[in-house]
């Protein structure tokens, strides 16, 4: 005769404080992560003289909003935020594009030596960036582009992460799809950017989104490659620029530093609802 094991019933009491305690762990958790948060905008709105002031104080003795007018008077932060801008948003739309057409060709296309090709091209991915900037200097005066808006955007702009998320994205989509458009009529291109391109928003907003941040974020390539920093420099380089001869602005460095969240949080919002579709999905499926 079998024996059925039954589990204990779990008490109304030891479930409420099994939910207090994973509550209590994610406040925990968060709090670790919102407090620097704190820190840098309660700091960006003290007076210079109170940033390490003793005892320590989260708040001033007064709101000091000047501070973030203060910084773009300080330095051409505008300037600085402005070719970042411009820096991100130029490459984000080069890697859109360069990383949806070669996942295509990877993914749809046959042609001979296709997965080899994409197994080299892979193999990049390990390859730090540290290791790179001394031959892509070179590369890049060789074409005459040092100190340059090109030189800033280009070079990063042809990776295989992206191509290799969008590749797995164009797998899931069925085949049926794209025979049927050629069935009616339409042309490679058409199938491309009417029917397959559509279907992978999450994918590309997912990638809009990292590829934005990398190049808001990048500091070691531009401060090789620019050197007329009061005109060309991006945000991080820019910031670097507060700690100069005469002392550290803490307050103006952390006002700058807010400025500096802004874009990036506005496409986080802007992109949510595909960003969480994207990152549900990404990288599952394929054959």
């Amino acid at each position: 005769m079998s024996e059925h094991v039954h589990a204990a019933p779990v008490s109304p009491w030891a479930r409420r404080v099994r939910l207090v305690v994973s509550h209590a762990a994610l406040y925990l958790v968060a709090a670790a992560f919102v407090s620097p948060l704190v820190y840098m905008v309660a700091t960006s709105l003290k007076r210079a003289d109170e940033v390490f002031g003793s005892p320590p104080s989260l708040l001033g003795s007064v709101l000091r909003w000047e501070n973030y007018t203060e910084a773009f008077e300080f330095l051409p932060f505008g300037r600085f935020v402005i070719n970042g801008l411009a820096v991100a948003v130029c490459g984000t739309v080069v890697v859109l594009v360069a990383s949806s057409m070669s996942a295509y060709a990877f993914s749809r296309l046959r042609w001979r030596g296709r997965d080899g090709v994409f197994l080299v091209f892979l193999a990049t991915l390990m390859i730090p960036q540290e290791v790179l900037v001394v031959p892509m200097f070179m590369l890049m005066r060789w074409f005459g582009w040092v100190d340059s808006y090109q030189a800033l955007i280009f070079p990063w702009a042809f990776t295989a992460f992206g191509t290799f998320m969008l590749r797995q994205f164009f797998l899931t989509i069925p085949e049926e799809l794209a025979e049927s458009a050629r069935l009616d009529g339409a042309g490679a291109v058409r199938v491309f950017t009417s029917i397959m391109l559509p279907l992978i928003k999450p994918a590309l907003a997912v990638l809009a989104v990292f590829t934005f941040i990398n190049y808001w974020n990048s500091f070691l390539w531009p401060l090789i490659i620019i050197n007329s920093v009061d005109e060309k420099a991006t945000v991080p380089l820019g910031l670097q620029l507060f700690f100069g001869q005469q002392g550290t602005q803490w307050n103006l460095i952390m006002a700058a530093a807010v400025i500096s969240m802004a874009p990036t949080t506005a496409l986080l919002i802007i992109l949510q609802k595909h960003l969480v579709r994207g990152i549900a999905t990404s990288g599952l499926g394929g054959r």
